[in-house]
Parts: C-alpha cells; sequence; structure tokens
C-alpha cells in the first residue's frame, strides 16, 4: 500500500485512540486485552510510538529496547499520548525517503516499514480503546476499517509475522488455510506445518479450512480481537489461530 496513504491512516487512527481513550477514562478495563486498562493501552502505544520514531530520527541499526512510559495518569497522560503520536507522525512526514534505520519485518524500504507498522499498530489498538469505551468485548462489529487498509495488515499479519521463526501457529502433519476477505476479493493460502507458516496471496489448491468475512471485521479476527465471521472446514485450525496466533 501506498506510504502517504499509510501516513494518513497512522494520523487519523492515533487521533481516534486518543479520543476513545479519553472518553472512556484511564481506568476503563481493555475487554480485548484481558488485565489491561487504558492507561497501560495508552502507556504501550505511545511508548511504541516513540520507540518507531527514535529508529528514523537517530537511524539505529540494531533493535532498541522499548523506552519506559512516563508516570503518568489521567488527561495527562492522554495528553503525553498525543504528544507521541504527533510526533511519530511529523517524524515520518518529515523523514528522507532512503533513510536507513532497523527493521524487522520485509518491506521496501525503513520509511515505509515504519509507516505501514504504524499504521496497523495504532488502528488495532484504536479499536481496543473503542471497546474500552463502549464496554464490548470479542462481539461482532462493523469496525470503521476501510478494506484496503485491513487488507494490507492481514497482507502483513500473514506473510511477514507469521513468516518468522517465532510464529507459534504449527501442525505436526501439512495442512492449508484459506483466509478470504469477501469485500476486497483478496485471498490468502496459508500452509501450516511444524515450520513457520508460508502464506501466498490467491487460492492454490484445497483448503482444510477457510476463515471468512468483510476485511475490517477478519483483520481484527486475524488480530484476536473478534470472532472470525465465518469458519469453513476444519475448526480446530481456527482453534489453533486463536490460542496460537498472537505476535
Amino acid at each position: 500500500m501506498d506510504t502517504d496513504r499509510l501516513l494518513d491512516v497512522l494520523d487519523k487512527e492515533g487521533q481516534l485512540l486518543a479520543s476513545a481513550a479519553e472518553e472512556a477514562g484511564a481506568g476503563a478495563e481493555v475487554p480485548t486485552c484481558p488485565g489491561w486498562r487504558v492507561r497501560d493501552l495508552l502507556r504501550h502505544t505511545g511508548a511504541v510510538h516513540r520507540w518507531a520514531a527514535a529508529y528514523v530520527t537517530d537511524g539505529h541499526t540494531e533493535r532498541r529496547p522499548l523506552p519506559e512510559p512516563p508516570e503518568l495518569d489521567g488527561t495527562d497522560l492522554v495528553a503525553w499520548y498525543r504528544d507521541s503520536h504527533r510526533h511519530l507522525v511529523d517524524t515520518l512526514t518529515g523523514a528522507p525517503p532512503d533513510v536507513a534505520c532497523f527493521t524487522f519485518l520485509p518491506a521496501p524500504s525503513p520509511l515505509a516499514f515504519w509507516t505501514r507498522r504504524q499504521a496497523h499498530e495504532t488502528a488495532v489498538h484504536r479499536c481496543d480503546a473503542e471497546a474500552a469505551r463502549d464496554g464490548r468485548a470479542r462481539t461482532p462489529s462493523a469496525p470503521d476499517i476501510a478494506p484496503d487498509v485491513a487488507v494490507d495488515g492481514i497482507d502483513e499479519l500473514l506473510r511477514g509475522f507469521h513468516a518468522r521463526p517465532r510464529s507459534r501457529v504449527r501442525t505436526s502433519e501439512p495442512r492449508v488455510l484459506r483466509v478470504r476477505a469477501e469485500d476486497a476479493d483478496a485471498v490468502w493460502t496459508v500452509r501450516l506445518s511444524q515450520e513457520p507458516p508460508v502464506a501466498v496471496r490467491g487460492a492454490s489448491g484445497d483448503a482444510d479450512c477457510e476463515l471468512a468475512g468483510p476485511a475490517g471485521q477478519l483483520y481484527l479476527a486475524l488480530w484476536n480481537r473478534l470472532p472470525v465471521p465465518t469458519v469453513t472446514g476444519d475448526p480446530a485450525l481456527a482453534g489453533l489461530w486463536r490460542t496460537a496466533g498472537g505476535i
């Protein structure tokens, strides 16, 4: 997806996250992230924003630990999050296209990587903040996530995150999982085995199980924020994703 488009997504999603968190209150439970309250969500996401921005501004070439968020709460914490988000957006907007720094997934450039990663990080956590505000957990909804953005996020998850050795989505015997975004004409074939999953775009061969639904709902389902809209075939593979698909 075009980096400028993802930068706009990051800008919008961070503002929505902050507004939802402010309305929910820092002490509200985050039902989509068991054990977290809104203050944890803001501290985590703000720290990630600052961590990402530092790679771009300082040109770090190796992974660095997340910074410790400040001991703020309430409206002061929301203001810190807004500042962290704005700093990230401004950093990515002003960065040269050929900036060189650390990345951890394949991408056309470091700038494209960090913009994409932070756009999706923020979109998912915006939905967490709205779940806290609205008091809902893992219930079907129509998230305000454009199909093209959702498809890009699904692609990053399947062909990026779960291609890494740390993925726990494994099967003792070879199995095939299909993922289909019904409103975006987008399909992935995910081959499971004792090795990390191998995902390709398109419907290649037969599948043991298919996970399908509107792109926005499927996006959040694959991040374990919603139930999968439709499961066809062996439900055990959908269960495997639910229990082992966390990043």
